[in-house]
């Protein structure tokens, strides 16, 4: 088949899923062909079932029996809205996209389950509009006193749907509505945050994922979460704790619903996290659902000539067209559009093509996410040791280790200890083995002491870092039960210990980056990438790990690599000792 002919094949086939909502879509199958009056429609299967379905009914009557079975159908009749080119009120004819998560919203409520969805967006195909006026069919139509909740990053975001919901009543058919009220949202109880739509009794609550009060202790019974990937997770301030509020208030009964959407913000935060549990084994409450940037029908632009036009095509953009199914159409859209942008990653963040390209490209990590792929195919599960122990390779004869430590807290709750173990003479850095946890610190000086023992006395590394007196009185401590004990501790300028400065952690960084990047070092810890694939930099600048993650294991790998290069031509071998001399230098610890 020549370029042309596929690629007309391909239009074909997008132009035949668009469909009149009035009459259906022949294609679903889930509906029935029913001719009335001359025309024929194809009419959901729970319509022509129904008990009060004849075909006598007149025409309001099958109109009102109708928009109770048929989302769509409704959408059309009774909702306008405001077309972004024109201005114009118009009915709202569903795009391809929103067909789609319609019928993942249907499937579940035709199956009497809880509607439950993940949604991962590209921009511009209307998901919030979506979700929210099928919130609006639910309690206008299908359920009396079912309250609803929009929650957004800012308020102001959570009032413009709000804003919707109220001019979709204003131009809801008289007809149709079968209330003595008026369809208006009128203010319940003169709260700020609160309306209720007149005639049903179901509010409608907004609020901001920075001001949570107004969730807590609510009757609700949908919830439409915009923008998650940019709620802030700080104490104050957590996505985790108000979704544990909104789960604990909605009951998992048919007709509630969930719907939590957003575009990609980076990985590590919550929305990620979420995204990650949903597509992961065993899934999770919420179906996940992603939208790529070709399946939105306004990214097309003519091609004059589709032949020639194929053979400037690059790598990805064929990969495009190979893998992915586009158009020539769409891909000359594509193509035009990166010219627009500084770098490939920058128009990937905001037209993904795969969930994968929208985390990895979007948000302000500083590892990039194509690095740490590879750099997690050398990751495995290793020997399981005491607490969170690991053990990927034993100690071999004439081989050259380093340990680093980075001292945390004693209890939980607080920042760990790590033990890190790393080999250093091979063609790559290569980490063995780590622990991880808390302990006394006397018990972490002995810990540390017969892993390096163990591993051939290897160059054993404190790191202590200025600016955190903790940190430096607690390496003063361990450094002083080591010091006389350990044949191969660390020293510079005469000190035991590496003393890192806010300057020097940053350079560590910087060469941690360049190592992951360029494959320098090989990693057996999955953890350890996830650490590094929440490593973000912050708006001034600095680097940090994400709030609620961990940066201990990304430390010993920065620490453990400057010095390995700082040591490459004036590494000391040590004595070797048997692993029986470690354990009895410390006979209540085990090591694996």
């Amino acid at each position: 088949m020549t370029i042309l002919t596929e690629n007309m094949a391909r239009k074909a086939r997008i132009a035949s899923a668009n469909y009149d909502p009035l009459t259906g879509s022949p294609t679903a199958g889930w509906r029935t062909a029913v001719r009335r009056k001359g025309v024929m429609h194809y009419l959901p299967d729970a319509m022509v079932s129904d008990p009060h379905y004849s075909e006598a009914l007149t025409d309001t009557e099958w109109e009102r029996l109708r928009i109770r079975h048929d989302f769509e159908y409704w959408a059309a009749r009774c909702v306008k809205i405001t077309d972004k080119l024109t201005g114009a009120e118009v009915p709202f004819i569903l795009n391809r996209p929103q067909r789609r998560l319609v019928e993942t919203l249907e499937a579940q409520r035709r199956r009497g389950e809880p509607l439950r969805v993940i949604v991962l967006k590209a921009r511009q195909w209307g998901a919030s509009t979506l979700v929210q006026i099928y919130c609006a069919w639910i309690q206008i139509v299908l359920a009396r006193n079912w309250h609803s909740l929009i929650c957004a990053h800012v308020k102001d975001t959570s009032s413009t749907v709000r804003g919707m919901m109220a001019r979709l009543l204003e131009n809801y058919p008289k007809e149709l509505w079968d209330e003595e009220e008026a369809p208006q949202l009128r203010p319940f109880e003169r709260t700020q945050n609160t309306r209720v739509i007149a005639g049903r009794g179901s509010k409608l609550t907004v609020c901001s994922a920075e001001n949570q009060d107004s969730v807590r202790g609510q009757d609700i019974s949908l919830a439409h979460l915009s923008e998650v990937a940019f709620w802030r997770d700080t104490p104050q301030h957590s996505p985790t704790d108000l979704m544990r509020s909104l789960a604990g208030g909605i009951a998992s009964k048919p007709l509630s619903l969930i719907v939590m959407e957003s575009t990609a913000n980076g990985v590590g935060n919550y929305f990620h996290r979420e995204w990650e549990r949903a597509t992961g084994p065993g899934g999770s409450d919420k179906e996940p659902f992603f939208v790529a940037w070709h399946e939105i029908d306004i990214y097309r632009e003519r091609v004059a000539d589709p032949e020639a036009f194929f053979e400037t095509l690059d790598d990805y953009e064929r990969e495009l067209w190979e893998r992915h199914g586009c158009t020539l159409e769409a891909i000359a859209w594509y193509k035009r559009r990166r010219r627009e942008y500084a770098t490939h990653r920058d128009l990937m963040a905001e037209f993904p093509t795969t969930p994968e390209e929208a985390f990895s490209t979007s948000g302000s990590g500083v590892f990039d996410n194509a690095d740490l792929e590879r750099l997690e195919e050398g990751c495995e599960e290793g020997e399981r040791g005491e607490g969170e122990s690991r053990l990927w390779r034993r100690p071999e004869e004439g081989g050259r280790y380093m340990a680093v430590v980075d001292i945390g807290g004693r209890k939980a709750g607080e920042a760990r200890s790590v033990v890190a173990v790393m080999r250093t003479d091979g063609p790559r850095p290569e980490v063995v083995a780590q622990w991880a946890g808390h302990s006394d610190y006397d018990h972490l000086a002995r810990r540390a002491e017969a892993m390096g023992r163990h591993y051939n006395d290897a160059r054993l590394v404190v790191a202590t870092f200025d600016r955190e007196p903790q940190s430096e009185g607690r390496g003063l401590y361990i450094l002083d039960l080591l010091k006389g004990n350990y044949p191969n501790l660390y020293r510079k300028h005469g000190k035991e210990g590496l003393h890192v400065s806010p300057a020097m952690k940053n350079a560590m960084v910087c060469h941690l980056t360049a190592m992951v990047r360029d494959g320098a070092y090989r990693e057996r810890s999955a953890e350890a990438v996830e650490e590094l694939r929440h490593y973000e930099q912050l708006p001034d600048g600095s680097e940090a790990a994400r709030p609620g993650c961990r940066d201990d294991l990304l430390v010993t790998r920065a620490v453990g690599l400057w010095v390995a290069r700082e040591e490459a031509r004036s590494v000391r071998p040590g004595r070797k000792y048997l692993r029986d001399y470690a354990l009895a230098s410390m006979p209540t610890l085990r090591l694996w």
